[in-house]
């Protein structure tokens, strides 16, 4: 399964039924961070990614050690946030938001491909 933008994962999620365990999980991994991010299981896929992009963004500008934990949390790998191009706040809060649904789709994929 190839995931190259936000929107494929957003739309494999939906495909397999899994959505609503994709949004439980991110809503539990920010819990774990400490962050205020809780969105209704039926929230729609084009408001979680601005939500998402949204947090991350005032994240990176006003709390930068509470990003940094909470990508540690999420588990997003280090080597892949290394690779991005952090000039542009806005292109790099979207990059982030690919790599932490990217992460919490593959979570919740094992969990249900294993359980």
């Amino acid at each position: 399964m190839q995931l190259q933008t936000t929107q494929d994962v957003l739309q494999v999620s939906l495909q397999y039924e899994l959505y609503g365990q994709l949004v439980a999980q991110l809503n539990k991994d920010f819990r774990l961070a400490n962050m205020d991010f809780d969105q209704p299981l039926d929230i729609a896929p084009k408001d979680l990614k601005v939500q998402l992009q949204d947090i991350i963004f005032n994240l990176i500008q006003n709390a930068f050690a509470d990003y940094l934990n909470m990508l540690y949390i999420i588990d997003v790998p280090e080597r892949e946030i290394k690779q991005l191009d952090g000039s542009d706040t806005v292109l790099l809060s979207e990059q982030v938001a690919f790599l932490i649904l990217k992460r919490e789709w593959q979570k919740v994929w094992f969990r249900h491909q294993y359980k």
